[in-house]
């Protein structure tokens, strides 16, 4: 066929058709060798032109430099996506299929919740019923790229127009929204910043990526996609009532008559008003939006007053002065002989109990000043002899959590703030309430389908929250032996619970990788946290009510701020394995983590994300390592083969390393000191 078409051409300038013979050529230049017309659009392309195209970007990204691989993997997604609707909306539903499991695989770990929306899909009929479909394809999905990355792309594409490049080009002009920005006009895309996330062992999406509320680290869930409207938290603290504040002052003014303030400092009362200035000057949940609270007790108010003097006498961490972090002491609690099977600790309010659950179903309490406790009493009301640690038994399965009701430390001789109870969870089922009077069990509640991973008492005590695995988190009180609230939308288990300070909201941190927050009074669902690329192992919400923490198996930590729903930052320090456990300064400026890999860190929650440029590599080497910070690659125990490297982002303020104790709980005191606890690992 091309022999015949050249001898026309060749006849046709020899008599001087010259216009005849540019109307063949031009024809004939998008024929094969068998006259057939050459595809290069999407339209023309059929099934396999999809797959063909999406493994030509995809080589060339992966061939391309290093520094440029981060943003140009952004538009894989994307042209995933609407490769794949494409096909099931032109009915290719043999194609559609094969698609889709062929490159799913590469986007689970960010688009998991998307995915698992879209592979049902095989009629064009589904892509007009489905509401992620309908999401994509109502609006452009944005990209950011540097200009310099753009260009690369577009010459690509060009060059490669017949061999897929013609597909590529018309799904991003119908699809895609992408910006272009110069390196020097946004810090992101700059030389340094690009070479940084092109050594990052993994890479998330930017905030301002994906469809307009669809994207990661939105929490818009009770709107559609496109819209920014979303539920108005009130997130300050719970302000007094009349009566309570007035028994509180008194007690106050009495205290200060006995004790008068050191000179430069300020007065119980004067402190007192202060608070109470500045959650005034908040927005409050009313007592309508808030979950009822029995009448006031003498404890309480002396629980009050006690915090109003720990809060006053505290050590003040202000946050980085001078580019320098804050000094934060560490006390550290080391169990031995444990034979790994301790699974969980706490600590009392009251800073003198401290309990251990463990494998073998029972739990063990002990003082943390090593001195006896006092024994149970007996039928002929004397006491018991004291023992160095109670061992409280009754669950039928390895214990997951334990909880130590909210209370303070005590200045008088009959303690009457001091801790009297402690929640426990089970493989069983069940959690259960004991006397740490009697050390004995006093309820048992019953209610989850499946075991419970975790336990959390309530800001001021008398309701409790439990996660478990029938994918559910429940609101209890103690006095009653039935849930009161049942918090459902995880796909998976719900392992790690807690409360807002104001007590109207909780969070629930899952397996699926999401974070959700649930109003306390209806159970509605009001903010949705999707970013982690790991199982949720630990949150903690910050005591001005701001700010939550997250943590996740594969080391690292997100700040979200709760107000917009958006993602702060992203903190990296610990190896893989767990970050188990999190806990907030009183002035909510300094976050703590401790974890699988012996280490308790200290975070700086203020600085920008990276602000000082890079973040530091160290190795991976086990638990207990010595960092340097002159050190960027450490090699595994031993010196033996060289560990992976782990990446420490800027706002690292400092690392406590232990020898070979995993760290299950830290725990900022009211007083701004840390306490720790692990178990020694021979």
């Amino acid at each position: 066929m091309a022999d015949v078409i050249s001898q026309v051409l060749e006849y046709l300038s020899k008599k001087g058709y010259n216009r005849t013979e540019a109307m063949l050529r031009m024809e004939s230049a998008n024929q094969d060798v068998d006259g057939r017309p050459i595809q290069t659009r999407v339209e023309e392309g059929g099934g396999v032109k999809y797959g063909k195209a999406f493994d030509l970007f995809r080589n060339w990204i992966e061939e391309n430099l290093e520094i440029y691989k981060p943003d140009l993997r952004r538009l894989l997604w994307p042209v995933f996506v609407y490769s794949y609707l494409d096909l099931v909306s032109q009915w290719y539903p043999k194609e559609s299929r094969n698609f889709f499991n062929n490159y799913k695989e590469i986007f689970e770990n960010e688009h998991e919740h998307d995915l698992r929306a879209l592979q049902a899909m095989a009629l064009p009929e589904h892509v007009d019923s489905n509401e992620v479909a309908k999401i994509y394809y109502s609006q452009r999905y944005r990209v950011t790229l540097s200009q310099t990355a753009f260009y690369n792309l577009i010459g690509f594409l060009e060059s490669k127009e017949k061999e897929g490049g013609a597909v590529l080009v018309s799904l991003i002009q119908k699809q895609l929204n992408v910006c272009t920005v110069e390196r020097t006009a946004d810090e992101q895309f700059s030389l340094a910043k690009l070479i940084e996330r092109a050594k990052r062992p993994d890479d998330f999406p930017a905030e301002d990526e994906g469809i307009p509320g669809h994207n990661p680290g939105s929490a818009n869930i009770t709107q559609g996609a496109g819209t920014t409207v979303l539920t108005r938290l009130k997130l300050g603290q719970m302000t007094l009532d009349q009566e309570s504040r007035q028994d509180i002052l008194g007690e106050l003014q009495n205290e200060d008559k006995a004790n008068p303030p050191a000179p430069g400092q300020s007065t119980l009362v004067e402190a007192f008003e202060q608070r109470i200035k500045r959650e005034e000057s908040e927005e409050v949940p009313g007592r309508t939006e808030l979950p009822p609270r029995p009448p006031p007790i003498a404890r309480d108010i002396a629980m009050e007053v006690q915090k109003v003097k720990e809060n006053r006498d505290r050590f003040q961490i202000p946050g980085r002065t001078g580019g320098v972090g804050p000094g934060v002491t560490v006390t550290m609690f080391t169990f031995h002989n444990t034979n790994d099977s301790v699974t969980c600790l706490d600590f009392s309010g009251d800073y003198i109990l401290v309990a251990a659950g463990f494998d073998f179903h029972y739990i063990r309490v002990w003082s943390l000043d090593g001195s006896a406790l006092p024994g149970p009493p007996q039928l002929d009301g004397q006491q018991s002899r004291p023992t160095a640690s109670h061992r409280l038994i009754g669950h039928s399965g390895p214990v997951y959590n334990v909880s130590f009701a909210p209370a303070t430390a005590s200045t008088d001789k009959q303690g009457i703030t001091n801790c009297r109870y402690l929640l426990s969870c089970s493989a069983d089922k069940t959690v259960r309430l004991w006397s740490l009077e009697s050390w004995s069990c006093v309820v048992i509640y019953k209610g989850h389908d499946g075991p419970v991973w975790d336990v959390t008492w309530g800001p001021h005590g008398h309701y409790f929250l439990t996660g478990s695995f029938d994918r559910t988190a429940r609101l209890w009180s103690t006095d009653r032996v039935d849930y009161l609230r049942l918090f459902v939308g995880h796909d998976r288990d719900v392992d790690h619970v807690c409360f807002h300070p104001n007590s109207a909201y909780v969070f629930t941190g899952s397996c699926d990788k999401m974070v959700r927050m649930w109003l306390v009074t209806n159970g509605y669902p009001v903010r949705m946290f999707t970013g982690h690329a790991g199982n949720i192992t630990a949150l903690a919400c910050s005591p001005d009510g701001k700010t939550l923490a997250s943590a996740d198996d594969l080391g690292t930590i997100i700040l979200w701020d709760l107000a917009p729903g958006k993602l702060l930052k992203r903190m990296r320090g610990h190896g893989k394995g767990g970050i188990w456990s999190l806990t907030w300064s009183v002035e909510s400026t300094v976050l703590v983590s401790g974890g699988a890999d012996g280490t308790v860190r200290v975070w700086d929650v203020q600085l920008p994300n990276d602000a000082s440029g890079q973040g530091k590599v160290i190795g991976e080497g086990g638990a207990g390592q010595k960092m340097e910070p002159s050190v960027s690659n450490v090699s595994g125990a031993g010196g033996k083969k060289k560990a992976k490297e782990v990446i420490v982002t800027s706002d690292q303020i400092s690392a406590f390393p232990t020898k070979k104790s995993p760290v299950y709980k830290v725990l900022f005191t009211q007083q701004n000191l840390v306490l720790a606890g692990g178990a020694f690992l021979p």
